[in-house]
């Protein structure tokens, strides 16, 4: 792979970790002081936390995802380090996910209250589409372990 097309993932990296960081600080502070007034403060400053704990596996995925295409600008695309950061990145959808799911009841109760059922599936996609980037992640990671195991085994016949 070239390195500018390295370099055009890296940035899109950058772009993607952007919005989120926006988001926690511009948006979710301004999301939870007016909910406060519709919704008991326990379950608003419940679900904020949530949501910031959620930014942290996010952005722990796409360093691992920048460190993932430095691997491959150094030609080390295929080592144990590269299965690693397929690892974290796997773990990492997974607590983003499971972080969702713990929201979910109580996106419920906001969809029921302002009847809106599109709210809820809504939330049910943003809480399957990490378990998507998992399973990615760990077919990916398979066959990259499979693929350092056969360069291995060619290395030693030669």
């Amino acid at each position: 792979m070239e390195r500018g097309t390295t370099l055009i993932l890296k940035v899109t990296v950058f772009i993607l970790a952007i919005p989120i960081l926006a988001l926690c600080i511009f948006v979710l502070p301004m999301i939870a002081t007016e909910a406060t007034e519709h919704y008991p403060a326990y379950w608003i400053y419940f679900v904020i936390t949530i949501l910031y704990a959620t930014a942290i596996p996010y952005l722990v995925a796409l360093f691992q995802a920048l460190r993932l295409l430095g691997y491959i600008d150094k030609n080390e695309a295929f080592s144990e380090l590269s299965v690693r950061a397929l690892k974290n990145i796997k773990y990492c959808a997974f607590i983003i996910s499971i972080l969702f799911a713990v929201c979910m009841p109580f996106l419920f109760v906001v969809a029921q209250d302002d009847d809106a059922p599109g709210l809820a599936a809504l939330g049910l996609v943003i809480t399957f589409a990490p378990i998507v980037i998992a399973v990615f992640a760990a077919v990916l990671q398979k066959l990259l372990k499979n693929a350092i195991e056969i360069k291995s085994e060619n290395d030693l016949t030669v």
